[in-house]
């Protein structure tokens, strides 16, 4: 039978629901949080965080692996070296955060010494069947018998060890808990630990902070941690020094060391045996000081008894909130795509992390939010999926920002660890902040957005490498990013000059458009600015593939700064080539190719189908872009190509190449995600597909498809009422993808997109589906506007 599923259970007591294939129950019964898997992304690259944390939450507790440990843990069947409370998620480069990670074990004998305490050999497998994840909390089983879970609360964590099994498996009734002062990544600069543990005493502490260097920016910051154990008598404590371990002095501060011999150094408390329960251990963090460190895990986890289990509730109880204003009926999709879903939802409200009263470098009153790793991945699809779920969050992350700019000068365009981030394009916070003013966010000064994007679009730092732009000298008076710019005023990677040019040129769009809703003159300035992309438009050149043409001419190219073409072969840093980033392979273009970044003109899609010969040659490109091992799906750039046959009149083109990648390549799976989630991106390219509305974002642009379930609804946070979007003639082994005709509020509706207004206003959009294309959306007037249509341009921004 048809069903509803939704967050909070907002059906009727009577109704009885038969779960897809699981135990029939009443509605009241269903949670969603038993439809979340946090493991998804675990594996193959997915880096996701599979740990407890909260929505937007500061701490976040997991098991730290020695394989793929970008986020901590991975299902990749490495060893446990510890057990720690921040890290990112879904991130690419260097492991992040991963700070002061503690580690329970039981030694053999009685001589503390007889414990393990250097990494490696600490290391420790875990077995795959205990692993628990749930929203709000996490555990696992070593393979040593040691049981370990931990939940969170907004700045501390909560950790829960038991030893029984442990304890009988060795033969020994003194535990241990050791905390290591290091991070993931080893990029400890310094630190400093104190223990106040009273030997034969019922409770210890130990605390202290380091200096550590964020994983993916400059800079350096430091950390603070308070780490309390309560409950259990403690048999000795004190410090470790590399593979050594001592009950005197009862503190140390330790450098790096010298060239590769890192130094590895912490602190112990051991505890006397036997144990009737598991120990707790509470540890309390703060980008400020220890005792606002202790402060924090004092006032949200209080003692001297720590309530392990009401944590978790009141974890869980703060995820189902954040689940109520969507609902789907299913139409009896599998069981795979409803978890899938819902967890995609669910990791998109990871990051970025709500660091509010943890800002070492300004005080304000205004939300502080942190790890934007990065806007280049997040702006596209991760952001404006909050616009839609979580608006009043996504108000304050913008107001987060735009508070960066009045205390550091510059808007944010990556930032982790409260450092600078390296920029990857263009000035993309400025591409986030014009989404919501044209979605429009409420609460937000856009007088001084205006002022922070003109900054971003006229003024250039002297390390453009970590905030605004690079080469404007050039892109004020050449009108594109020269190959091999010279440019003494400020310095950065200096690389991307294709790339760099196609994403100021959307930046400026987005200005163009918040000069034109805010009245100011200077619309027509930045319109034209939006244009300077056609300038390294090569209409002759060619692309081959192992020496065989592809037949299709037109590329970007580089371009001198006296004006004669460079090359960069249009394959380069494609799948089928060489990975090209800042540091490896760095390029003229940034982690896509020149095949991948000829569609990246989102202003502005009209133009380039043009350039490129007609509607037809164009599909013709798309397709032989999708399918000769050019798109690179597991990377940002390439999303909006999905859906560009709705440009060219045949949104049916994009429903279909959809359909080709969820689920084969996005699904609930422990590697079921083609590259890094990137802070909740590939979640979110997964969500508005399923959901069947694309953003063009920076644009009042929702691209229409049928979604993968019979409907779906979601509730306004700011006006209260619900939007739906409905098959009509669903099927569920999707047979039916292709959209015959659609009404709006019982209205006919043949545009191929809609705007933001369907979710603010409530409407009810249905699509009637059908096996075969039809011609409903084909229209030149039904495709979605482009800037060279002068008459859609009034409808792009607002």
């Amino acid at each position: 039978m048809v069903r509803h599923i939704y967050a909070l259970c907002a059906l009727t007591e009577l109704a009885i629901l038969s779960l897809a294939g699981r135990v029939s129950k009443r509605a009241g019964e269903f949670d969603v949080l038993d439809w979340i898997n946090p493991l998804i992304g675990t594996r193959n690259g997915g880096n996701v965080f599979a740990g407890a944390t909260l929505p937007y939450g500061f701490a976040k507790a997991v098991a730290d692996v020695d394989g793929e440990n970008t986020g901590g843990f991975s299902t990749d069947g490495s060893n446990i070296t510890g057990f720690s409370a921040l890290h990112d998620s879904g991130t690419g480069g260097n492991p992040s955060l991963g700070n002061f990670p503690i580690f329970p074990q039981v030694c053999s004998e009685d001589d503390v010494n007889t414990c393990t305490f250097p990494i490696g050999r600490r290391a420790t497998p875990y077995k795959n069947d205990s692993i628990k994840a749930r929203p709000g909390s996490f555990g696992v089983t070593m393979e040593n018998g040691i049981h370990a879970d931990m939940t969170v609360s907004q700045h501390a964590a909560l950790f829960r060890f038991d030893y029984s099994q442990a304890s009988s498996m060795n033969g020994s009734a003194n535990p241990l808990i050791m905390l290591d002062l290091t991070d993931l990544w080893a990029s400890r600069q310094n630190a400093s630990i104190s223990i106040e543990a009273v030997d034969g005493g019922q409770s210890g502490r130990m605390k202290g902070n380091g200096t550590f260097l964020p994983s993916f920016g400059e800079g350096s910051y430091m950390l603070h941690f308070c780490l309390d154990v309560t409950g259990v008598k403690i048999k000795e404590s004190g410090v470790w020094v590399n593979d050594r371990a001592g009950t005197e002095p009862k503190e140390l501060y330790v450098t790096r060391g010298f060239n590769l011999f890192y130094i590895q150094a912490g602190g112990f408390m051991r505890f006397q045996g036997p144990l009737s329960a598991p120990i707790l251990a509470r540890m309390g963090l703060s980008f400020i000081s220890t005792d606002q460190a202790c402060q924090n895990a004092e006032r949200e986890i209080p003692g001297p008894q720590f309530d392990f289990d009401s944590l978790v509730t009141t974890a869980e109880d703060a995820w189902r909130e954040k689940f109520t204003p969507i609902s789907i009926q299913t139409g009896n999709v599998s069981n795979s795509l409803q978890t899938n879903f819902w967890s995609a939802i669910y990791r998109t409200m990871i990051s970025p992390q709500n660091y509010s009263g943890e800002n070492p470098h300004w005080q304000s009153d205004e939300p502080y939010f942190d790890s934007f790793y990065c806007i280049w991945d997040m702006w596209r699809v991760q952001l404006p999926f909050l616009t839609v779920l979580d608006p009043k969050v996504m108000s304050n992350i913008v107001r987060s920002l735009l508070d960066t700019y009045k205390h550091r000068g510059w808007l944010p365009d990556c930032m982790m660890s409260t450092c600078k981030g390296w920029t990857q394009g263009g000035s993309d916070a400025d591409n986030v902040l014009v989404d919501a003013y044209v979605k429009n966010l409420t609460g937000i000064d856009w007088e001084l957005a205006y002022e922070a994007i003109v900054n971003d679009a006229e003024n250039e730092p002297l390390e453009w490498s970590v905030e605004g732009r690079g080469g404007l000298t050039s892109w004020k008076r050449l009108n594109y990013i020269p190959y091999l710019d010279f440019d003494p005023v400020g310095f950065g990677t200096n690389s991307r000059s294709i790339s760099r040019t196609l994403e100021y040129a959307y930046n400026d769009f987005n200005l163009a458009t918040l000069a034109k809703g805010l009245g100011k003159d200077t619309y027509t300035k930045y319109l034209a600015r939006a244009s300077n992309w056609q300038n390294l438009f090569r209409a002759d050149q060619k692309s081959f593939i192992n020496g065989a043409d592809t037949n299709f001419t037109g590329f970007f190219q580089p371009k001198y700064l006296n004006g004669t073409w460079g090359y960069q072969d249009p394959i380069a840093c494609s799948p089928l080539a060489d990975f090209c980033s800042l540091t490896s392979n760095p390029s003229e273009t940034f982690e896509s190719s020149a095949w991948e970044y000829m569609f990246f003109v989102p202003q502005d899609v009209g133009k380039i189908i043009e350039l490129l010969g007609g509607e037809e040659t164009f599909l013709r490109r798309l397709d032989f872009f999708h399918t000769s091992g050019l798109a690179d799906i597991g990377n940002e750039p390439v999303f909006l190509t999905v859906y560009m046959p709705h440009y060219a009149g045949r949104p049916a083109l994009s429903a279909k190449r959809v359909h080709s990648y969820i689920p084969s390549r996005f699904n609930d799976s422990q590697d079921g995600l083609p590259g890094n989630d990137d802070s909740g991106a590939m979640a979110s390219f997964t969500l508005f597909s399923t959901i069947g509305l694309f953003p063009n974002p920076g644009q009042n642009v929702y691209l229409i498809v049928p979604p993968f379930f019979e409907s779906v609804s979601i509730t306004s946070q700011t006006t209260n009422k619900t939007a739906t979007i409905q098959n009509v003639n669903f099927d569920k082994v999707y047979n039916r993808i292709y959209i015959q005709n659609a009404t709006l509020n019982g209205e006919p509706y043949t545009k191929n997109w809609i705007g933001h207004e369907f979710f603010t206003q409530g409407w009810t959009l249905e699509l009637t589906v059908g096996d075969t294309e039809s011609d409903w959306g084909t229209k030149v007037e039904d495709r979605p506007p482009s800037m060279s249509n002068m008459e859609g341009q009034m409808e792009l921004g607002m």
